[in-house]
């Protein structure tokens, strides 16, 4: 009897197995395809200027206007996947991201290339609720999800990485390509999702609302940190970019690998990070990953528009780097436990609207000190002072109830 029941369920376990395994690999292909749009338009940013004739503060938004969009329809992707269903929502979400990308790279009108990233990004914020959404209905709790969910953030990390080197890829044929290459890329994971991704029950959302929760001391802190870690960060490839290919002279392909540093290191460290938020703690390393990069801002503000590579660029593109593999992990984790089970969704999306929300205004004041013709010395005043006020956010966490805060 046993022999006649077991057999066909082998089978069967291995087709689900298969099958859970196809949709962690497209939604970890979208993964990969959101962090790519944020990296592939840096690098570009100096030859789209160029070619449409606008200035910096304009070309920024094709950076900040992303952000925006994924920072506003974030909170509200939730309460969509709860009316719409998961699948649903999710391929809705990847038509509209193919439809932006195929008219960005036609658009000639700054506002309608801005307003195409705009709803690039709130596509992406879409996408990503229902991702991990998906990801929890195909992993049983246990070993098996936490794999999943660190291949998706590995993804993601990853994602950053290639969009810089595609950059400089795709600009030798045109600045355009950056923005149509993701068109079918996106199309073919949504045929692959047409096929293979299931639906998982609507649930609404029974927690406090998301500014209630903000109230909550750890959790605002966190995101402050997030934030600032996040802004500062764009803000300072965004002026490196400039620097590099209008001040230096080089090209895209070498401010693609010069920026290198500032990202690798994460993508690497990823598979890790479980490990060392164990071994030290949370608190710990948010304050490390939020002085680290303060450091290295500091370090460019005495040289504001150094000429040298090694001496005066990369060693804060590795204090940034170290900045994100110290804190990455640790800022998610301690969102993730700030609060209890039934408010835990509405703090993650929370915590991951203030990490798109701290890139949206120190872009543009990026952008502007940059033209008041004083040099990248007001710029980088701005980026040091904001670092510091994410610093002053995470030294309070070392007090908070982390077993191994003072360890």
């Amino acid at each position: 009897m046993t022999g006649a029941t077991t057999g066909p369920a082998a089978p069967a376990g291995e087709v689900r197995d298969l099958r859970n395994r196809a949709v962690l690999l497209i939604l970890s292909g979208n993964m990969i395809l959101d962090a790519i749009e944020v990296s592939v338009v840096l690098v570009a940013l100096p030859t789209v200027r160029g070619h449409l004739g606008v200035s910096a503060q304009t070309v920024q938004w094709l950076m900040s206007g992303f952000a925006l969009g994924f920072a506003l329809l974030l909170i509200l992707g939730a309460r969509l996947v709860a009316r719409l269903g998961t699948r649903r929502l999710y391929l809705a979400a990847m038509l509209g991201f193919a439809a932006a990308s195929l008219a960005g790279g036609f658009a000639d009108d700054p506002a309608l290339l801005v307003a195409t990233r705009v709803v690039k990004g709130a596509c992406a914020a879409l996408t990503a609720p229902a991702g991990l959404a998906l990801i929890a209905g195909a992993f049983p709790d246990g070993p098996r999800r936490r794999r999943a969910v660190s291949v998706y953030s590995l993804c993601g990390a990853a994602g950053f990485t290639a969009g810089l080197l595609l950059s400089g890829a795709l600009l030798q044929a045109s600045w355009r390509w950056t923005l149509w290459f993701p068109a079918p890329l996106a199309l073919l994971l949504l045929v692959l999702a047409l096929r293979l991704l299931p639906d998982v029950p609507r649930t609404p959302g029974t927690g406090r609302p998301v500014l209630r929760l903000l109230r909550e001391g750890t959790l605002l802190r966190t995101a402050v940190a997030a934030a600032t870690l996040n802004g500062t960060y764009h803000s300072l490839l965004f002026l490196l970019t400039f620097h590099l290919q209008e001040g230096l002279g080089w090209s895209p392909w070498q401010n693609a690998l010069a920026l290198l540093p500032a990202c690798v290191p994460l993508a690497v460290t990823v598979p890790f990070a479980g490990r060392l938020t164990a071994r030290y703690g949370t608190a710990r390393l948010i304050t490390l990953g939020a002085a680290a990069p303060l450091a290295g801002y500091a370090l460019l503000l005495a040289r504001p528009a150094p000429t040298s590579y090694v001496t005066g660029i990369l060693p804060t593109l590795l204090l940034v780097g170290a900045g994100f593999v110290l804190s990455f992990a640790a800022l998610n984790l301690r969102a993730a436990s700030s609060v209890g089970d039934e408010d835990r969704p509405a703090a993650v999306r929370a915590y991951q609207a203030a990490v798109q929300l701290g890139a949206v205004p120190m872009l543009p004041l990026t952008a502007w000190l940059l033209g008041t013709g004083h040099g990248q010395r007001p710029a980088l005043l701005l980026i040091t002072a904001v670092a510091a006020v994410g610093l002053t956010a995470a030294l309070p966490t070392a007090s908070a109830s982390d077993p191994k805060a003072l360890t």
